[in-house]
Order: structure tokens, then sequence, then C-alpha cells
């Protein structure tokens, strides 16, 4: 049973998280990111178009500005296997590609130039964390 953030530190993939857990992880959560003022986030997914549903899921629930796919990019619909979106709202965009031997979960790393502190990555959450 996961209870705590630090409890996914270093796993390689997202475990399943009962309703509860899911709620208790998102409630830690919410602090630290309030602390950041912008945000990386990776997603392992079993394909594209799972990645990029965990990736708009992810910004809806967090209030995020959508990203755009890089035009050097693979499109989500052209990766049929497991893949890596990397997001970056620094740049506003996010990158995708094939990408085998990988885990499933979502990174999210926060990034606060005035408190250094405050920086850290959190996850691997599963795909559908926040989700419904």
């Amino acid at each position: 049973m996961v209870a705590a953030l630090a409890e996914l530190r270093g796993l390689r993939s997202a475990p399943s998280l009962s309703t509860e857990q899911r709620q208790a992880l998102l409630a830690e959560l919410q602090p630290h990111l309030a602390c950041c003022d912008w945000f990386t986030i990776g997603v392992m997914a079993p394909s594209g178009p799972a990645a990029l549903e965990a990736l708009r899921s992810a910004e809806a629930a967090l209030g995020w500005q959508p990203l755009e796919l890089d035009p050097a990019s693979a499109r989500p619909g052209d990766v049929a296997g497991p893949a890596f979106l990397k997001g970056n709202q620094n740049t506003g965009r996010f990158q995708l590609r094939p990408e085998t031997g990988i885990g499933e979960g979502l990174l999210i790393t926060g990034h606060s130039p005035a408190d250094p502190n405050a920086e850290d990555t959190w996850g691997p959450l599963p795909l559908d964390v926040f989700g419904p």
C-alpha cells in the first residue's frame, strides 16, 4: 500500500491505487506544486494516444495551459507501442517518441528559480491519477 509520495520515488512503474490512496497522494502533492513556478512532465505510456490523454488530464486537473506538440516530434497517433512524452511549460511544448523498455506512469518536476528547495520530482503516479 502506498501511503506517501516518497514511497513512489525509485519505482519503475506507478502502482495501482485505490480511490483513497489517490486522493491522499493528490492532497500531499498539491502544496508542493503550489510552491513551484513551472513544471515539466514525463509520461511513460503504452501508446502515443494514451500518453497524450494522460498529459491532457493533468493539464485540466492542475489548471495548466495546454502544451503544443513540438513540430519535430512524433505525432501521438503515429506511436502505437510504448511511448515517452516530455512536456515543458517553459517552452510551451511537448515531444513524443517511441520508447521500449520503460515502465508506466507520470513524473512531474516542479521548478522554482526563486526557491530551489521547492524543486523536486514526484512520481511515478498512475496515468489516470487525475482522471475520474
